[in-house]
């Protein structure tokens, strides 16, 4: 079994919004890139919520935009064994310290769920942390199989702690 790593959060003291996913699959690990595989709809999602275009943004540009609208990312899970991209084949997986990378952002309003696994491992982590909102989102990937549209009606509740 082929053990995986997340990657570092993307975060500073101004991040309002942190979205989680669950771990890096081999297209982004194999860029060394959030949501890399090009047909995860993350950045559309995103863009479409803060009205910018994402996809035609370098990598690093795309990072930036996302800190200026006060938006991190990271993932639940630490390091896992896991063939594959799925999350089910997840297996052996340790958590990252989402509460101690919480408490150094003091603007953080609403930690968001990409998919059904980050919900159910991050909710376990941070159902106690006063006055935070969780809100679960559907999957950006493209194995959650929700129409796009139905998926940004979703993802566009982010933008209430965006504004």
């Amino acid at each position: 079994m082929d053990l995986k790593r997340c990657f570092p959060p993307v975060v500073n003291p101004r991040t309002r919004v942190l979205i989680l996913g669950s771990l890096p699959g081999e297209a982004s690990l194999a860029q060394q890139q959030y949501y890399a595989h090009p047909q995860n709809r993350f950045w559309e999602l995103l863009g479409g919520v803060i009205g910018e275009d994402l996809r035609t943004q370098t990598y690093d540009a795309r990072l930036g935009t996302l800190l200026e609208y006060g938006v991190g990312l990271w993932d639940v899970i630490a390091e896992a064994e896991r063939k594959g991209s799925l999350d089910a084949a997840i297996r052996n997986h340790s958590h990252n310290a989402l509460t101690e990378l919480i408490a150094t952002l003091p603007a953080l309003k609403v930690v968001a769920f990409n998919g059904g696994t980050s919900a159910r491992l991050g909710r376990k982590q941070l159902h106690a942390i006063e006055g935070l909102q969780l809100l679960d989102l559907p999957s950006s990937s493209p194995a959650y199989t929700l129409a796009f549209a139905q998926k940004l009606e979703s993802w566009r509740r982010l933008g209430t702690w965006l504004q």
